[in-house]
């Protein structure tokens, strides 16, 4: 389905549509319409600034130290002292495996699961509303932009159900395409056979809920970058990488692989940092001898699967 051809206009049916949802959400401010419409016209822009990488990181970062001394500027949320705690808890992503990206990535219904406070461990942007669940865009990773030498392919960002779906071809069509769920499930497994996340990615300005699934990479991904330097911004799978030693050769394939660096092998075997697994499923198919698995861990939270 071709939309280059149209007119770019500022107030576009999705437009409309988008802010009907955000009237009918409770507890969804002005604010965090306008936030909405900024992050989902000017993603690009809004990413390329947030991982550093646009020449008015430097600004919004004196801006932003600026604002928090102003006695009106406060935190939605101050169930965490830090600003960092803050920011996660209205943007994060989720780990899946693969299989279960998939899964929810083939929904042929319309579902609404709300208060998944287990699953999605933060107090906003915990919801699960898809509407047209088979509206599904590609869109090119800001993330993946941002960057000068990014990982390809660039489009492997999957915007999902309405009114996102709409929203994000109208204002990037030069960025995204529509494709079919058969399609989507493809670029997973492609991405996933490249060693990438799978991320379902959720925003309190995005009506509060979740909105796309994203393939990551270690080296470009905003958000794995932000979760190495401190910010939690990811939850874990609910499952924890294991190793059958009787299999396990030592041979490193899964070193190499892990998203997260959370396998070493000494003394010729392989070993799992608990800590730092986040139970992605990356390495599983990466080893040759089938040596690791993934195993249910309670205190790793619970699996996003519908």
């Amino acid at each position: 389905m071709n939309h280059t051809s149209k007119p770019r206009r500022w107030i576009t049916p999705s437009t409309i549509q988008f802010t009907k949802e955000a009237l009918r959400q409770p507890n969804y401010s002005f604010c965090d319409w306008l936030h909405g419409m900024i992050y989902g016209r000017w993603v690009f822009l809004y990413i390329s600034i947030g991982v550093g990488e646009h020449p008015l990181a430097k600004v919004y970062r004196r801006i932003q130290k600026a604002l928090k001394w102003l006695p009106w500027w406060a935190p939605k949320i101050h169930s965490t002292p830090s600003s960092t705690s803050s920011v996660a808890n209205g943007y994060h992503g989720k780990v899946m495996p693969v299989t279960a990206a998939a899964r929810l990535i083939s929904i042929n219904q319309e579902i609404r699961l709300t208060n998944l406070e287990k699953v999605i461990p933060y107090p906003r942007a915990r919801d699960i509303v898809l509407k047209n669940p088979d509206h599904i865009v590609a869109l090119q990773c800001p993330c993946r932009s941002a960057r000068a030498n990014p990982c390809l392919p660039l489009d492997v960002c999957l915007v999902v159900g309405e009114p996102f779906a709409s929203f994000v071809i109208d204002h990037h069509p030069q960025k995204a395409r529509w494709i079919t769920q058969e399609e989507a499930v493809a670029i997973l497994k492609a991405e996933h056979a490249r060693g990438h996340v799978q991320h379902a990615f959720f925003k309190d300005a995005m009506l509060g809920r979740f909105y796309a699934i994203c393939n990551c990479c270690s080296c470009c991904c905003g958000a794995m970058q932000a979760y190495r330097h401190g910010t939690p911004m990811l939850a874990s799978s609910g499952y924890v990488c294991e190793v059958n030693q009787d299999l396990c050769l030592a041979c490193g394939e899964c070193t190499e692989r892990c998203p997260f660096d959370a396998i070493t092998v000494d003394d010729d075997r392989a070993t799992i940092d608990f800590s730092a697994c986040m139970g992605c499923g990356v390495c599983i198919d990466a080893c040759p001898q089938w040596a690791l698995s993934l195993r249910r861990e309670a205190s790793k939270g619970v699996p996003l699967e519908v």
